[in-house]
């Protein structure tokens, strides 16, 4: 259960890395295709800033989550707790704020690998 957890956290940190990734630099090209429908195309532009600042919010939850990897005993399974628990409200935020999408993309996997990593 340890390495399956360990996977799933690390899946969890390349999804954000991902997301930061389309939101810091590539929000009007693959970000038009990723939220296709949640935005008017022509509203990509103007809030490429915005988005920006989303972005560097995601990578940090990346590195929080990256981080886990560097600790060893109980600061590396606090840390993951803690980011995961983020990952998770902000996943919850998105879904009920933005699309019920966001759930299933971003809290869902969070929330699993949150279980995996309790049942040790």
């Amino acid at each position: 259960m340890e390495i399956l957890g360990k996977i799933l956290v690390g899946l969890v940190a390349l999804e954000h890395l991902y997301i930061m990734y389309i939101e810091m630099f590539a929000w009007e090209t693959k970000g038009k295709e990723t939220f296709k429908g949640s935005l008017a195309p022509e509203l990509f532009t103007p809030t490429k800033t915005l988005a920006a600042n989303q972005g560097l919010y995601n990578g940090f939850l990346a590195a929080g989550l990256i981080w886990y990897f560097f600790l060893e005993g109980h600061w590396a399974f606090h840390i993951a707790i803690f980011f995961l628990t983020c990952v998770i409200i902000a996943g919850i935020y998105g879904a009920v704020t933005a699309s019920k999408k966001i759930f299933y993309v971003q809290a869902l996997p969070a929330i699993v690998a949150l279980i995996v990593l309790h049942i040790r």
